[in-house]
């Protein structure tokens, strides 16, 4: 099987239709699929569900398709250094499903793995609870939340090999792993591209069975916040 695409609109051709749902990897703006999500805006897809960790900033990763209209709603754990998508939340224009952040990693993880659903003591007695199924075990209460299983993945690793294999590099592994897992359908933007058989087998993060498209590209790495002292004078 070819995984190996020339460009970010080609790893996605024929994958990308309205209204469909799709889980995005990244931490902030660290290990954010930002070619794919490019490619997504110059598509025009629109009506889209996404899920991940944030919807990036006002000007770079999800928050350009905030920007464009075509999200229609978020499954989100942080959203707190996007104006527009509070302005857009608080006037009605856009739907929020809050999880807790390692309700939704698991959220993922176990559409990735088949399973259906998880009782978890995060999130009991509070509004995250509201509607969802209440079990006691050993005299504890836990609700239920179902797994994620997206239309497409798209996650943005360190390097991949020709068959899909990923590695992330430190915080870029928190919500990619997962997020890729529960997709149907899997595209990966990389730095490297290396041949098949030269990744350490115990150094991967993502096996290839769960990778379907992988494209190589130059990204900008940019800092979410940043903060400095002046300069003490000599």
């Amino acid at each position: 099987m070819k995984k190996v695409y020339g460009t970010a609109s080609e790893a996605l051709d024929g994958l990308l239709f309205d209204g469909m749902f799709i889980a995005a990897g990244g931490f902030g703006l660290c290990g954010i699929p930002e070619l794919l999500i490019a490619a997504i805006r110059d598509a025009g897809t629109k009506d889209l569900t996404v899920a991940s960790n944030n919807c990036g900033v006002d000007d770079f990763g999800l928050g350009v398709l905030l920007a464009s209209r075509q999200i229609k709603k978020m499954l989100s754990s942080y959203v707190g250094e996007n104006a527009e998508f509070m302005r857009q939340y608080l006037s009605g224009e856009l739907e929020l499903e809050f999880n807790p952040q390692g309700t939704l990693a698991e959220r993922m993880r176990a559409g990735g793995c088949g399973i259906p659903g998880f009782y978890t003591k995060t999130g009991v007695g509070t509004v995250i609870a509201e509607g969802k199924e209440v079990k006691t075990f050993d005299g504890e209460d836990y609700i239920l939340e179902r797994g994620i299983v997206a239309d497409l993945s798209i996650v943005k690793a360190w390097k991949a090999d020709e068959t899909g294999n990923l590695i992330f590099r430190k915080t870029a592994r928190n919500f990619n792993p997962p997020a890729a897992m529960c997709g149907r359908t899997c595209v990966a933007e990389v730095e490297e591209i290396v041949p098949t058989g030269s990744l350490d087998p115990d150094a991967i993060h993502l096996p290839g069975v769960y990778v379907h498209r992988v494209v190589q590209g130059e990204h900008e790495k940019r800092i979410e916040q940043r903060t400095t002292r002046k300069k003490e004078a000599v």
